[in-house]
């Protein structure tokens, strides 16, 4: 293996990681933070690269196309939270999970009614279209654009979290939902504005890599099993630990992809297999109750 290829490979993990946190994101806060088991936010993956894919292509701005991406998925999690989920939380996780899964189909085929069953693509901004040579590597340039929108959202995510009132509340609410409200705190207002930021970055990802993975009906069914992997070996909870375990998934389907093929997925299951064998609870995760 030559330098350049060695270089081409670690941006390219770095890049894959880095974006699959942003999706994951939304699945992190609601199933990793507020137990709320989700499994149609794959689902807001499709849907913000379809509607964005569509503003961009009337528009002709790439910019334009992701604000749409990103409204449109958080306005459409935030419905389904008000209008689903709020109804779900005294129910327990077996009953989310069945209507989340259910969703997953209406989602599906409501995107074939609308724009159709075929594969759509989306060129890569004139900005963003070049390659720059280093060390005898090729380097997209639209992939370092997606390293630096996955490290800027990461940094927006944790200083959200960790240095803003909001961020304050809603892990004081995870901790002890019934202390919380007896505060005064609007518990169930949180766990919405959780939803809709999580929707909508979802759907921003998922228009910003359709350059490089194409928009087709279903997208959002994959990109959720790596998801969910990433909540699973970063540790229920824990938002740090979803970061390393996405850029760990990216490395491992980038190396997946060069040494087997067509069989990417399997390293990535070994990866988890691995991780929870010597990390039940996750690389930062705490047992339920610790």
């Amino acid at each position: 293996m030559t330098t350049g290829s060695l270089i081409e490979y670690l941006v390219n993990g770095l890049q894959a990681g880095l974006l699959l946190f942003v999706i994951s994101a939304g699945l992190t806060l609601s199933f990793g933070l507020m137990r709320v088991v989700n499994l149609a936010h794959g689902s807001f993956y499709m849907l913000g690269a379809f509607a964005g894919l569509t503003a961009a292509k009337l528009s002709g701005s790439f910019i334009l196309g992701a604000i749409v991406a990103a409204v449109a998925a958080a306005v459409a999690g935030w419905l389904i939270e008000r209008a689903l989920f709020r109804r779900l939380y005294p129910r327990g996780p077996f009953a989310q999970m069945l209507v989340s899964f259910g969703l997953i189909f209406v989602f599906d085929e409501l995107v074939r009614i609308v724009w159709g069953g075929e594969i759509r693509s989306l060129p890569r901004p004139d900005l963003l279209s070049d390659s720059y040579e280093w060390l005898g590597a090729s380097i997209e340039g639209y992939r370092l654009f997606l390293i630096a929108f996955g490290v800027v959202v990461c940094a927006g995510l944790f200083a959200g979290l960790v240095r803003t009132p909001i961020g304050t509340a809603v892990r004081a609410a995870v901790d002890d939902r019934e202390a919380s409200e007896l505060l005064g705190m609007k518990v169930t207002a949180l766990f919405s504005l959780v939803f809709l930021i999580g929707a909508g970055l979802a759907g921003v990802a998922g228009y910003v890599a359709i350059p490089i993975v194409n928009a087709f009906p279903g997208m959002g069914d994959d990109v959720l099993v790596s998801c969910l992997v990433v909540v699973v070996i970063g540790g229920l909870g824990s938002v740090l630990g979803s970061l390393l375990a996405s850029i760990l998934i990216g490395y491992a389907l980038t190396v997946g992809q060069v040494l087997v093929a067509g069989y990417a997925p399997a390293v990535m299951y070994g990866v988890l297999t691995l991780v929870l064998l010597l990390r039940p609870h996750g690389l930062l995760g705490k047992a339920e109750g610790a």
